[in-house]
């Protein structure tokens, strides 16, 4: 779906949303959107900032006090701040889990904050903390923690109250779908050069919701994205959006944002591409991706025009032989043509 002024401007389905019934994807289908759950942990984050209940300058510690476990070659835990962790810049890890997942009896992520903590006295930062990008996302669990915290609710409970309700995002939740929307929810796959397998179906992402549990339909996202587009004063302050699409520091790994020039924002991503059409040559886009169990997703707009998409894949295809044959070619192309097709044009006029 294409967003354009506040309204869906053009909208294409393409593709099954199971296999098994060959039930085709339509505007009711919902699908994971995987890392840009965090999208919404940072609005969450701002508001309760917002609020006066702490600093993003604050010691991540002086709230997740089991940090202190943690071991720091750099000094002391206190260095990792609440910025640090929405910048990706903390030092942590990228994954959650080091190890299994991999069979149907394991669970989808670690399902309580026990088993998070019980990792602590085995982990290190890797790095002095605001020197350089990780994207991490046990970083993101951290940040669910103090939500949590100061909010007195489960992180579902207060992104639905907060968010999702204001927005009038109805269709929206997290983990495991309600009975009655069960039968819309997209199946997942993943092909390679072995064939085709089906991923888990309506799974749980046990403690990471934080970073990764939302489900919605394209309908509720284009919310979620005009909101990001024009602001809701009723949700977040303009100038605490703002604040979130500032670049905080250089994101290098290739993971969480592409383009040739990318920035990590707060729980966002500042990324610049290449455009003919542009009196500078480039064209800057703010968002977020995901990618989890088969489904892999994107949320960016871009200011000058009022305009932004959404898209979701429930496939993630991958060849060795063939490197052209994957999701993420047939990604990337998509994304040119909404840059040549649609964001340069309105600019233009």
């Amino acid at each position: 779906m294409f967003v354009r002024d506040g309204a869906v401007a053009l909208k294409h389905f393409v593709g099954y949303q199971d296999l098994a019934t060959k039930r085709p994807v339509d505007e009711e289908t919902i699908y994971h959107w995987a890392s840009i759950t965090k999208t919404l942990t940072g609005v969450a984050i701002m508001q309760l900032r917002d609020r006066g209940l702490f600093s993003l300058d604050d010691p991540a510690v002086k709230y997740v006090p089991e940090l202190r476990q943690v071991h720091n070659p750099f000094g002391d835990i206190s260095q990792v701040t609440i910025r640090q962790l929405m910048s990706h810049s903390a030092g942590f890890r990228a994954g959650t889990w080091p190890w299994g997942g991999d069979q149907p009896w394991h669970p989808f992520e670690p399902t309580r904050w026990d088993q998070v903590v019980a990792m602590f006295p085995y982990t290190e930062i890797l790095f002095k903390p605001g020197t350089k990008y990780s994207y991490s996302n046990p970083g993101v669990i951290f940040l669910g923690r103090i939500i949590e915290l100061f909010s007195g609710d489960d992180y579902e409970v207060y992104i639905t109250k907060n968010i999702f309700m204001p927005l009038g995002m109805t269709r929206s939740f997290f983990d495991r779908a309600p009975y009655h929307l069960v039968a819309h929810r997209s199946h997942s796959y993943v092909r390679n050069d072995e064939g085709l397998k089906e991923q888990r179906f309506d799974f749980d992402t046990g403690i990471t919701v934080s970073n990764g549990g939302l489900n919605a339909p394209l309908g509720d996202m284009t919310k979620w994205l005009t909101f990001f587009i024009d602001g809701n004063d009723a949700i977040l302050k303009r100038s605490s959006l703002d604040e979130m699409f500032t670049p905080q520091i250089r994101a290098t790994d290739g993971e969480g944002g592409s383009g040739e020039d990318v920035q990590a924002g707060l729980s966002s991503f500042i990324e610049r591409y290449p455009s003919k059409g542009s009196s500078t040559g480039t064209i800057e886009l703010i968002g977020h991706s995901g990618d989890q169990n088969g489904f892999i997703s994107h949320l960016y707009l871009h200011r000058p025009t009022r305009s932004g998409y959404v898209v979701s894949f429930n496939t993630d295809a991958t060849s060795t032989r063939d490197h052209e044959k994957t999701t993420r070619a047939a990604d990337n192309a998509l994304r040119d043509v909404i840059i040549r097709e649609l964001f340069q044009p309105v600019r233009s006029k």
